[in-house]
Formats: C-alpha cells, structure tokens, sequence
C-alpha cells in the first residue's frame, strides 16, 4: 500500500472549503491542512485548520516543511499574484498553481489584454490608461455603454459599466481620485461593452496538456434579474443547458489552446486552474478577463459533479503528466445559491448567528464567510454560505439547493431567488 500524504490547501472560503471536501474523499491523503481554513473545512474528517495567513508565505513555507506536506494547493488569486509559487519551488516543495509572471492574466488586466492581442484571442477592443483626463476622453469618444476595469486585483469590485458620462466621471473618480482600490487601481483598462450571455469556463493545465471541465455559470450581479452592482458570486449552475458540445469544442479552440501555447512560448508556461470569463457574443465567443484560480462558486458546483479524485489529477498536474489522467464528471446537474449578508457587497454587518445549518441534509452546505465566537457559528462575510445540490436535472437541483437554503437562517440573510431561472 502506497504511503498517504499530507497536503496543505491554502484559503479560507466556499472554495477552499469545496476542495478541502473533495480531497478529503481521497484514498490516497491521510491529513488535510487548511490555512487558515473556516468552521466548515474544521468538520472534515482529515481536515485540521491551521491558523496561518494566506499572505504569510514564510510561515506557510515553515510549516510545509515542517509537517512534510507532500503537496500544497493554493486557492484564492492574491496569494498567486504575490508568487507564492515561486517561494514554495524556491524552497524545493510542491505546490500547485501559476507561477508569478503565469498568474498576471489575472492579476494585470493590462498584461492580459496585450496578451490576447499579441496572440490573436478574441476580446473586447479596448485601450490601458493611466490618468483621469485621458480615460475620461477615451469613454467619451467611443460613447456609452462601456467597461471600466481597474487594472489590479480588487476581489470583483473594480469593475463598472458605465451607461453615460456621470457614471463613467463617478467611477473613474472612485479610481483615480479617492483611490479606493489602491495599487489594483493605478492602471485602468477602459473597453467595449460585449451583448451577450456570460459564461465560466474553467480547464485545468500543466503547462502543456489541459483538460477542460463543463461549463458553469456564475450570477454576478446582487440583484434579481441580474441587476445592482456585481459581487463575487451569488450562485451558480452546471453544465449549461445552451452550450453544445461543439460550442465547447470552439472555445477550447479559439481561447484555451491559444492561451496555454502562448504562455508557454512566452517562457510562463501555466500551470494551474485557467479560468476565462467569456461573453457569448453574436461574434462568437470573446474573453471578458481571465482568472487563475476556480471560480469560488463554480468550485462548488464542479467539485459536487466531480467522480475522479481531484488528488490525483492535482498531482498529475505538478508533474506534466496531466494527459495520463481523466477527469470524470457526474450526468447530473449542480446548483449553488449562496446565502449573503444584508447589504453585500456594500456595508454589512457581521456576528449574527446562525442556525438550522445542522439540518440540511439534501444538500451540500460549503462555509464561506463563517467564524465560531462563544461556540455558536457567526457570519464573519459577505458572502456566509454556498448551498449547492445535485439532482438528475437542473430544475430539480434548483429545487433541492433552495429547500436546503431555507433552513439555514441568519439575521439580515440575502439571496438570489432567480438563479438558473431563466433556464427553467
């Protein structure tokens, strides 16, 4: 019998959660480390949370060393545009996910639109500025409606669409002037609005190989009826019932193929979780940004319909041999509705305690933004849960997923109620 390994997983939310949860299935790990992890990955059999920041890459390094972790997965996009990396292979330990300089086709709009440009990707037509004034004259020119992206990381928020010239000045104040995304914000892509619906697509690479997953799609805005301002996720379903076989197939071919080549013959080979937010436009599809990392609510749902051991294709992965593995998907369909606190993604109040979570039962519940304080379980988030559920088809998941929901309760608790639905 082979040895079982220690792996660490880097995060604290639904995501992190979601894989911690799939890893703990495997045959082949004893102990699961989650820095610095939540009350839901602490419930895990083999989980143990570990009380290390994400941006403590000497601390992670330690303990890595340390515990002998055979492998380390990170999940959030913050610590992979830092390099944690490259700390951890400069210190001769495996981790999983993009390098430094791979990871800038999230954490630099401005990298990943020249890019798609030098490699002939299909994206909106757009121009990098880095001043007020000339941003401002851009949008001007081109006319309304029209996207407005700080350039850095800013957790989902640095994005608006701005219908007319006030609400481009309001924005492009907010970046420019009050600096309220700091260092994300000192560059600003400035591009064409995409009609179309948006769709997640997510593949897994070594560098070389990759192996795409089903399509998702994630509901950004707060709002029903996909209005308000975007969030991070309020739910998300898989597959998609519109998107053929061949669709995918075109996608793979027109974005994936040529990301992964280029970056590998740019010497940034990518090696990780390739997530491009596409539009599907009467053009075709076209890419809206690029992630790094799974999506937080599409990992819920992909790692519910998920039958392969996602060790197993993780370890492939950090050793080029992902064309030597498959990646098995339940027929069924997943849903995930995330449950928030009132007033996400704005002002929120915290510490409001949960119940009724410890009596779902026909659905998964994955601990987002969760804290323990006096042993009862707390909202510590904006986003507190994701309820995800599987079924035969969409409409009955949908149907599980929203029972499921209903039980939990919290002060203030916010949801969507029409996730999904326009495909019923």
């Amino acid at each position: 019998m082979q040895e079982k390994k220690k792996v660490l997983v880097i995060g604290a939310g639904g995501r992190e959660h979601a894989l911690a949860w799939k890893l703990n299935q495997s045959e082949h790990i004893e102990k699961i480390f989650v820095a610095p992890g939540n009350p839901g990955t602490a419930l895990l059999d083999k989980a143990e949370n570990i009380n290390i920041k994400v941006s403590d890459f000497e601390g992670l390094i330690d303990f890595a060393k340390k515990e002998n972790i055979y492998m380390t997965i990170v999940g959030p996009d913050d610590p992979l545009g830092d390099g944690i990396v490259d700390a951890f292979q400069e210190q001769s330990l495996r981790i999983w996910g993009p390098s430094k300089a791979a990871a800038r086709l999230e954490s630099s709009k401005a990298f990943a639109k020249d890019f798609m440009s030098r490699h002939n990707i299909p994206t909106a037509e757009y121009q990098v500025f880095k001043a007020y004034d000339d941003a401002l004259a851009y949008c001007e020119k081109q006319g309304y409606p029209i996207v407005i992206k700080a350039s850095g990381l800013a957790l989902g928020k640095g994005v608006a669409i701005a219908e007319n010239k006030a609400e481009a000045q309001d924005f492009l104040e907010k970046i420019f002037i009050e600096k309220v995304f700091g260092k994300a914000g000192e560059e600003v892509v400035i591009e064409e609005f995409l009609d179309g619906p948006e769709i997640s697509i997510h593949a897994i690479s070594d560098g070389d190989n990759f192996i795409m997953l089903p399509s998702a799609q994630d509901h950004k805005p707060v709002g029903e009826g996909n209005t308000g301002p975007n969030t991070g996720g309020m739910g998300t379903i898989s597959p998609l019932p519109w998107i053929s076989q061949d669709k995918l197939d075109e996608i793979q071919k027109q974005i994936v193929e040529p990301v992964i080549q280029g970056m590998k013959a740019e010497a940034n080979a990518f090696v990780g979780l390739l997530y491009p937010g596409l539009k599907m436009t009467s053009k075709g599809p076209k890419v809206l940004e690029f992630n790094v990392r799974f999506g937080d609510p599409e990992t819920q749902v992909y790692m519910a319909r998920l039958k392969s051991d996602l060790f197993v294709i993780l370890d492939a992965c950090i050793e080029a041999k992902l064309d030597q593995v498959s990646m098995n998907f339940s027929d069924e369909a997943a849903a995930c509705i995330i449950l928030a606190s009132g007033g996400y993604p704005a002002s929120y109040e915290k510490g409001k305690r949960i119940t009724g979570y410890d009596r779902v039962e026909e659905a998964m519940v994955f601990h987002a933004g969760t804290k323990m304080q006096d042993q009862e379980l707390v909202t510590s988030g904006g986003r507190v849960m994701g309820v995800t559920a599987l079924a035969a088809g969409l409409e009955q998941a949908l149907k599980k997923a929203y029972a499921a929901s209903e039980k939990i309760d919290f002060e203030a608790k916010y949801l969507r109620k029409d996730i999904g639905a326009s495909y019923l």
